[in-house]
């Protein structure tokens, strides 16, 4: 006889929440309180804040200043922070930067997204770069630096908003509308030049035409003086990963340009979709040319 079908509703919704709260119960029993807190306060660094004190430290993370003052003595004895010459305040230090380098040598994406920006740079003469999205960031994982130095400043690390760039448009090309209104849940966009789209709609159309073409173009659209050309890459679920792109040193290129540069940087992006998926794209979808 099935028991279970004779349980009454209630009592099966009490058994599903009490299995819950013990499962939750036991993944609490291995968390180490300490390794937490000293995470969080490692997050309380960014590029706005870059230097913070123990006391701005103990007010954001709630807890006593002796206890903060434990942490940053254990992290900066461990290499991940430093104290700030005659000051009290801390910042970040090369135990940070060398996991962030030591978790980009370790992707896939990286890896083999190296070789390929290279070669990239060395065919169209430019500057290549491999991106990625975090939340609403563009996030620079590989460079391959061209002849021009004004460009070398780019560095690996560098974050610009996605909305207000060409290169987060290809990063966002597969969200719906419900999809990027969930990234963006507030009006209006930061406008970063007159020609950042300020809405949702007003950017999933900018999305859509890039996507339709199966690459992007903007012509000192965030940065006076740049033009840049990205196209985006995929999983083996077809899912937008990544975004290659190369950065040309003026305002405006010549239709002959253009047509020379985006077939090298599209053939970029297929590439490494290939090595990463192992499918081409597919005729007629994301990034076939129409």
């Amino acid at each position: 006889m099935n028991t279970v079908a004779k349980m009454p509703r209630t009592d099966i919704k009490d058994r599903a929440k009490a299995n819950a709260s013990a499962d939750t119960t036991r993944d609490e029993r291995y968390l180490v309180p300490g390794l937490a807190r000293g995470l969080q306060l490692l997050a309380c660094f960014s590029r706005s804040e870059r230097e913070l004190t123990g006391a701005e430290l103990s007010r954001r993370l709630a807890l006593p200043r002796a206890s903060v003052f434990r942490l940053l003595h254990t992290l900066e004895q461990m290499g991940f922070v430093e104290r700030v010459p005659d000051s009290p305040a801390y910042k970040l230090s090369l135990g940070v930067l060398r996991l962030g380098f030591e978790y980009l040598s370790s992707m896939e994406l990286t890896e083999h997204g190296r070789t390929i920006i290279e070669e990239l740079r060395n065919q169209s003469g430019f500057s290549a770069h491999l991106v990625v999205r975090d939340g609403r960031d563009v996030v620079f994982v590989q460079k391959a630096a061209g002849p021009n130095a004004v460009f070398h400043s780019i560095q690996v690390g560098a974050r610009v908003p996605a909305h207000a760039t060409v290169l987060g448009r290809q990063l966002l090309s597969d969200l719906d509308l419900a999809g990027l209104r969930q990234v963006y849940p507030q009006e209006p966009l930061p406008a970063v030049t007159p020609r950042t789209p300020t809405t949702v709609k007003a950017l999933k159309a900018l999305i859509d035409a890039d996507r339709s073409t199966g690459y992007g173009i903007s012509q000192g659209g965030f940065e006076t003086g740049i033009t840049t050309i990205a196209a985006p890459v995929f999983n083996d679920q077809r899912r937008v990963v990544a975004a290659v792109s190369i950065t040309v040193p003026r305002q405006q290129i010549s239709p002959e340009e253009t047509e020379r540069l985006v077939p090298l940087v599209r053939q970029a992006a297929q590439q490494l979709t290939q090595r990463l998926s192992h499918l081409p794209h597919p005729a007629g979808g994301p990034g076939a040319k129409h």
